[in-house]
């Protein structure tokens, strides 16, 4: 006993029902756990007995041991949630021995488990109506975290949290889905402002008419659109343009691509990626332009009616989506003189579905250009590119970016199940929309989610006027929201992940429902895309934007990582780079709609693409599927290219016409595709 004892630091006691425990710590470590019992004598309270524990059994001990530790020991202490008429016995008993003890806070969880852990007012944690220590209040909170089956990234915010704000119930209320700001906060995404010289809009060397409707509407340009015409947006440079959302920068390719259109130097093509969006800028074009220039629209739908009441081909501005002017292109549609091409959302290069398109529009629209002698203008915008250097090059373009983010935006993590989400959703929205900013306006609202079922069951479950929005709705039912959103008249739209590109509403807040686009996980690049909608500097103060986070939630058994995980890994993940992935049936896609364009050529249009696409071995294909014959496309080759199919959509499709098979199954086999490919 006495070698085991001989340094003793502290001897730490703490009141039981009937006795009291015993701790012991020798050398910073605890060297005996036991229970003291004390009796009463002529001359006042001695040690009766010492009870040892050994794992789970106890060795009595002669009450002088104790005395002789007592003795030994450094510093002796009793817990404050010892009874005050308890703890003068214990002074009184050490007393006896000529012993002093000093009364302390402690961990009462520790206490009870023979463990001396003095709280300070940094270390302690508050539970319930006492205090804690750290290590048993991140034990406490990790029951709670196993119980929702929490992964590592939600762990290590909550255990910091818990440190940081020290009260265990504030931190477990996050996971049932309690709004408290101060803890949801995650981080603040603070405005900044570049220092750029602004270019007033009267020495712009533009055609008169474009520049008298400028000058009319801005004194000076804004400063992403200041330093594109100082780095000769209107001498004919081409650009890539990066910048925040809301910083301007679609004005960029507006004004050189109106500027050549006025001054006969060929017409704009404004590309986008989706239908809403095409929509959306087709009308604002209309109403800022159309009185200068005329304006037609061509989006993907043309390529399965195209009867050209929309379309007209000799219009001074097109606006397209990607797919409707590919379509164009590989159907052989004149498309006239083109002096300016802008590509809106370049960093849809990057996707693992779109951006082999992209890649292949880009190369295949060079082409058109170049066999008709234009000197055709190349911007090229994203507001979201993580290797801006290494595309502008890829794209032979100059590099414009602007780090400047107009107003802050405040990012907040909470957790909730599904069916929590709506009523959290449904405050957060109330919350914003009774407020206004200082410039006047309501906070409005964009929630996120991943199918269109769930925006509807969404919208309507909100107290407040709101409206579901995605590709499933009409034309006209779009336009009409859109509307109402721009009046105040709805307190929030529900739209859909796969839309986040296409939804330019003003709105002050921005909700994720969910972090999943369909049955795929967002990627840094998109989560930021749609999170850069929070707030615009000619409406709101600020931007907010929250992320419900469903513990260990899934939307598709074949996702690797639940929604906890991924929400921590979008918040601190690093942007990711541009880059055009080519699997096979990309490249044979795209190695087909470049021989339709340009026959022998395609070689040529394939080495100028950003990708690296494997010419050779998509060539074998192509002659091994009967898609080419020799550098011309086949007629089978032709309708597969002029209806974007894979070659194995392509072969589904033709093997159950070839056997006879009803037309329902073939669209059954071709989900059956769909679906193992997920």
């Amino acid at each position: 006993m006495s070698q085991q004892v001989a340094q003793v630091d502290t001897l730490f006691l703490h009141e039981r029902k009937d006795d009291y425990t015993v701790a012991v710590r020798a050398d910073g470590q605890r060297a005996l756990h036991g229970v003291l019992e004390l009796k009463d004598t002529a001359a006042g309270p001695r040690p009766a007995r010492l009870r040892v524990k050994r794992d789970t059994d106890e060795d009595l001990r002669s009450p002088d041991q104790f005395v002789e530790l007592a003795r030994r020991a450094e510093r002796i202490r009793i817990s404050e949630q010892t009874a005050p008429e308890k703890r003068d016995r214990l002074r009184e008993m050490l007393s006896g021995y000529q012993l002093e003890a000093k009364v302390v806070r402690t961990c009462r969880y520790c206490a009870n488990a023979g463990r001396y852990s003095p709280l300070t007012s940094d270390t302690a944690i508050r539970a319930d109506d006492e205090h804690i220590c750290p290590s048993c209040a991140k034990r406490e909170l990790e029951r709670e975290m196993n119980y929702r089956n929490l992964q590592a990234g939600a762990r290590d915010r909550l255990e910091d949290l818990l440190l940081e704000v020290q009260d265990l119930e504030r931190i477990a209320n996050l996971l049932k889905g309690r709004l408290d700001p101060d803890l949801t906060k995650f981080d603040e995404i603070s405005s900044t402002v570049e220092d750029v010289d602004p270019v007033p809009t009267s020495s712009l060397d533009v055609h008169p008419n474009l520049k008298s409707l400028i000058t009319d509407q801005f004194d000076t340009l804004l400063p992403v659109q200041s330093l594109s015409v100082e780095n000769d947006l209107l001498e004919g440079q081409d650009q890539l343009v990066v910048s925040a959302t809301a910083t301007g920068k679609t004005l960029v390719g507006e004004l050189t691509g109106l500027d050549r259109v006025l001054k006969g130097e060929g017409k704009m093509l404004f590309l986008v990626p989706l239908v809403a969006l095409a929509n959306q800028k087709h009308e604002q074009f209309e109403e800022k332009y159309g009185h200068l220039a005329n304006v037609t629209i061509r989006v993907g739908a043309s390529r399965i009616r195209d009867d050209g009441n929309r379309f007209d081909p000799n219009a001074d501005v097109i606006v397209g989506t990607y797919e409707g002017i590919d379509h164009a292109l590989r159907t052989g549609k004149d498309l006239g003189d083109i002096g300016t091409v802008v590509i809106d959302e370049v960093h849809t290069l990057g996707e693992e579905e779109r951006g082999h398109r992209l890649d292949g529009l880009i190369s295949r629209l060079k082409e058109y250009t170049r066999v008709n002698d234009d000197d055709t203008q190349w911007v090229y915008l994203s507001a979201t590119v993580g290797n801006p250097k290494q595309l502008a090059r890829g794209l032979r373009a100059r590099l414009v970016e602007f780090e400047e983010r107009p107003v802050p935006i405040e990012r907040h993590v909470t957790f909730a199940e599904s069916r929590e989400k709506l009523d959290i959703e449904n405050k957060l929205v109330k919350r914003a929309f009774d407020e206004k900013s200082s410039k006047g306006y309501r906070g409005q609202t964009i929630i996120f989610t991943n199918s269109r079922r769930r925006c509807h069951e969404i919208s309507r479950k909100l107290s407040y006027d709101s409206a579901p929005y995605h590709a499933g709705l009409d034309y006209g039912r779009r336009k009409k929201v859109e509307r109402m959103f721009a009046n105040q008249d709805l307190s929030a739209v529900v739209t859909t992940a796969a839309l986040a590109a296409g939804v330019d509403f003003p709105a002050s807040q921005v909700i994720f429902d969910s972090l999943a686009m369909g049955i795929e996980w967002l990627s840094v690049q998109e989560f930021h895309q749609m999170l850069g909608r929070a707030g615009r500097p000619d409406f709101h103060d600020k931007g907010t934007v929250y992320v419900l986070v469903e513990p260990d939630g899934v939307y598709h058994n074949s996702m690797e990582m639940s929604e906890d995980e991924v929400a921590f890994k979008l918040l601190k993940g690093e942007m990711e780079s541009v880059a055009t992935p080519y699997d096979e049936g990309a490249a044979v896609e795209e190695t087909l709609a470049n021989i339709v364009v340009a026959g022998a050529g395609a070689k040529r249009l394939n080495e100028r693409m950003i990708g690296q696409v494997p010419t050779k071995h998509a060539l074998g294909r192509l002659l091994e599927y009967d898609f080419i014959d020799g550098a011309t496309a086949t007629p089978l080759g032709h309708v597969v290219c002029r209806h974007f199919l894979s070659p194995k959509r392509a072969f589904v499709m033709l093997e159950g016409i070839r056997s006879g098979d009803d037309p329902y199954d073939i669209v059954g086999d071709l989900e059956l595709l769909e679906n193992e490919r997920r």
